[in-house]
Formats: C-alpha cells, structure tokens, sequence
C-alpha cells in the first residue's frame, strides 16, 4: 500500500449527480450548493458542469465562477470539456474556468467504434486540445472514459494513451469505472498493477454504483495508491448514480485512517439541500443519512443503550449532526417508550405508558412502526378527544380560483373568546396558514415552525380517496428544540393538513 498523509476528493453533483434523470438544479440552485460544498464541507475539488451544454448552463457557471473569485476558490472549480479542438476550451475561458477535466476515450471498443478513429488519430486530437489548453492558460485532467472496460479487455490501448499523456503539460489521469462494472478485489490488482508501472502519475478514481460496489473500489483504490477520488452527495447520477460522498468519507476515515479536509458535521447539510434542490428522496435505509439509520426498534437494543449503549458502533450519530431514535413497533418495549417520551418531554404515569405500549403493539401487528415524531398524534388519539382541546377551529372557508391567489377565511375559538381572520396565500393550505398565523398573534400563542409535509393515498385510490397529511414541525422549550410530527386525514387535502395542524398547535399548547 502507497502511504499518503491527503486525498483529494472531488464532488462532482452538479456534474455527473445532474446526470441522473429528472434532475436540473437551477443557477441560484447550483450557487448555494456550490457554497455548501467548498466552504462548509470543504471538499477539495468540485466539478460544476460540462462545456457547451446549454445557454442556462453558461449563465449558472458564469455565477457560481464570479463567487469563487470573489471567495478566491476559483482554482477549486472544474468543468468537463470534449476533443473537439478549441470549442470547449473557448466556452471555458468565456465562463472564467481555469481547469478542466478533458473526457477522452479509455477503451479501444468505445475510440475506434464511437469516434471511428484510430487510436493515434485520437492521440493526436488530444495532444491538440491540450496544447491549445496550454497556450490558453488553462490547466487540464484526462478522463480515460470506459477505462474499466478498457484495461480489462484493451490494456496495451490503455498503456499507449498513458504514455502519450505523460508526455503533456496535465495534472491527473482519471479512471472512470464508467458503466460500474469492476468488484473490489479487481480494482485493487489493476490499480495496483497500473501505479507500479506509472509511479509518477496522479491517479484519480471515479466509481459508478451499479452493482452497489461503488464504496467499496473507492477503498480498494485509494489502498492501491491512487491520489483522488470523486464522489456525488447521496451518490447522485444516471442509473443507480455514483459512489455516495458521505459514505465514501466516512469508510476512508474509519477504515483506512486517511485524513481528509471534509467536515463530517456538515455532510448532512449538503445531503439535504441536494435531496430537496433534486427532488430525490433518499431511501430510508440509506447509510449514513437514510431516515431509518440511526432508529432503533427492537425493545432489547433500547434497554441496551440505556444501560451503557451497548448496541453502539462507531457511526454515532452526533459524529454527524443526528441523533439516535427509538421506533415503536411490536418488538418495541418499555425501555423504547420511556427513551421516547423522556426525548419529547412528555409525562405519562405508569398506567397510561402500559395503556400506550400495548396500542403500539397493536398496530405493530398491523405493520405500523411509530417513531418518536408520532407519538404526540398517537397519544392524543388515546387520551385526548377534540372537545377537550383548549384550540378549536370552528369554521374554514378556502377558495381558490385559477391564477389567483387562494383566500381562506379562519374562525378559532381559544378561552371563550371567539376570533376570525382572513388572508390569502399560494394554495389553499398556504393561505389557512396565513390566517391562522393572525390568530395566533391575536391569541398570544405560539406559532410552530413546519419542515416537512408529506401527502399520501392509499395504493390505487380514486379521486375520492381518504388524504393522510403527516406535517413534521419544530418547536422549542426550555432553549431546547423538538422535532414533531402531526397526521390528518381527510377526503380534502388541504382539511387533512389543517387537521394535523390544528393538532400540533394543541400539543405545543398542553405540552409544550
């Protein structure tokens, strides 16, 4: 193994992440990421975009690249160029990029069947793009696409376009498992073999995740001796996307002790304004920042961290700005209950937590799973009913009409005293949000803050299906801030939402 005190790792979301199918990321969209990326994360190179795509595309990178000097890390953005002689080259200077990653062919089958050249014909062109790059000032990598293919069926065209390209004024030759097919073991004997030949070479490593094996060839690559990595937050890109950044770090630190210049702690940040810029979800079972990650159901694994986290390994989740939750299923038992209740500063006496436990149970036969956020919406189910709740919304009118605005009329009753507002809003959830808002102010009461709002029918519902609006919010007590989650359901969506609303504000009410 090639000992080595740094790594670099390049993110490449907003070039190859973008790639993946329904995903644009707007100019505004690209900036902030950017930001996050560079400034919070801090990774070490980032990939912005590819030369001459769109009009839009020069418009977001001419943005992103007038931060960057302004933040002087420019020399830190990277674009993706073409052999195609000056035309990238030219689009790049236009934008104020001074790097680019030059895609040229790493395979024999992919140069002589898709460009219909020979190999020293495309020798030839890139000793042009380079040397144009050059006089231009602008500092060039080499991507060997379908390198894995290449030096696994077509080695000798793979050392012959290497030994061209030692020969030219570049930084890094990268290795593109393009199409994801290599498993660790072959990456390290290739890797292995290709740096002993080529010691003075840097190397980068770019992972696809086809066969989920993404991770694990960063590790065999990296412990072959390659220089750099790439990455994509919550591994971003077309087909299964690429190697995740967040796991990549996390496997490179814990395993491999390779220091690095990220900081874990705002991995997370990045993975969720991707998730929402993107508009792709992440599955629950996702390592690292899936939803279910750091939850805990069985009720043996609760009483074990209770009593001393013995069912803890090293991915802790304050290592990543998270924390440990305790589901609530059929396997669920007393320890799970008490840790949940005592997260939400809850106060049950014994009979009530044997009554509520046992209705956990229930559903858990029915396949439910009831997360610290459900509670306060399954207990109120169970010992609260709507005439004893102090907030009572007594009328609501909404009206919404093709390009207008929504208009909601609210009527509220808190203490005897009985108050109306009316607003309007983008929707008609937004506009009762609005209304109620005045209300609040009105009555003095706190106004929780949404983060989350998730709609969903049962499969195969028709147009008059039963709505369940679950709506995550964030409220504060004692300086100490809590995450809760309140359902409605109803044939109206927006009566769905304004039922779980109306919910939370008596939960902030009477137990907050």
């Amino acid at each position: 193994m090639t000992h080595q005190t740094t790594l670099e790792i390049m993110d490449t979301t907003l070039r190859d992440g973008e790639q993946m199918q329904s995903v644009s990321y707007t100019s505004e969209e690209k900036l902030t990421l950017s930001k996050i990326l560079l400034t919070e994360v801090k990774v070490d190179r980032l990939e912005v975009a590819s030369a001459r795509v769109s009009e839009g595309e020069k418009q977001s990178v001419i943005q992103v690249v007038k931060w960057a000097k302004d933040a002087g890390l420019v020399d830190r953005l990277e674009i993706l160029s073409f052999v195609d002689t000056h035309r990238s080259l030219d689009w790049a200077k236009e934008v104020g990029i001074q790097r680019v990653n030059l895609l040229t062919k790493g395979s024999h089958k992919h140069c002589v069947n898709q460009l219909k050249k020979t190999p020293e014909e495309h020798a030839q062109d890139i000793i042009t793009t380079i040397d144009y790059a050059t006089r231009n000032h602008i500092e060039v990598n080499v991507y060997l696409e379908d390198f894995s293919n290449g030096i696994k069926t077509s080695p000798d065209y793979v050392y012959f376009l290497i030994d061209t390209l030692l020969t030219l004024p570049i930084k890094r030759i990268m290795l593109p498992d393009t199409l994801g097919i290599l498993q660790p073991f072959e990456t390290y004997d290739l890797l292995s073999e290709l740096i002993k030949k080529y010691p003075q070479a840097h190397f980068d490593f770019h992972p696809h995740n086809d066969y989920g094996l993404g991770v694990a060839n960063v590790l065999a690559a990296v412990k072959a001796g390659v220089k750099g990595v790439h990455a994509t937050v919550n591994g971003m890109g077309e087909r299964a996307g690429n190697a995740p950044l967040d796991e990549i770090v996390v496997c490179l630190k814990d395993f491999l002790h390779i220091p690095l210049n990220i900081d874990e702690q705002k991995l997370h940040k990045a993975s969720q304004y991707v998730e929402m810029f993107s508009g792709q979800r992440m599955a629950n079972n996702k390592p690292i920042y899936g939803k279910n990650v750091f939850t805990q159901t069985a009720g043996i694994h609760a009483d074990g961290d209770k009593k001393g986290n013995l069912y803890s390994n090293p991915l802790l989740p304050e290592r990543f700005n998270c924390r440990k939750k305790y589901a609530l299923g059929k396997l669920a038992g007393k320890a799970n209950l008490d840790i949940c209740l005592q997260e939400l500063s809850i106060d049950l006496n014994e009979e009530q937590k044997k009554i509520l436990l046992q209705r956990i149970i229930e559903l858990g036969d029915k396949k439910a799973v009831i997360t610290t956020e459900d509670l306060p919406y399954l207990i109120g189910d169970i010992f609260e009913t709507s005439e004893n709740s102090p907030f009572k919304l007594l009328h609501c009118s909404i009206n919404s009409t093709f390009e207008l605005k929504s208009i909601a009329a609210v009527q509220c009753g808190y203490q005897g005293i009985v108050k109306e507002a009316y607003s309007h809003g983008d929707g008609g959830y937004d506009a009762f949000m609005n209304a109620l808002r005045i209300l609040l102010g009105q009555f003095d009461l706190p106004i929780p803050q949404l983060l989350d709002y998730v709609v969903t029918i049962p499969p195969g519902g028709k147009t008059d299906a039963l709505v369940n609006a679950s709506i995550s919010w964030e409220v504060e007590k004692s300086g100490k801030k809590h995450t809760l989650t309140t359902r409605g359901v109803n044939s109206d969506q927006n009566m769905a939402a304004i039922e779980a609303t109306i919910k939370m504000i008596n939960w902030v009410m009477t137990q907050f």
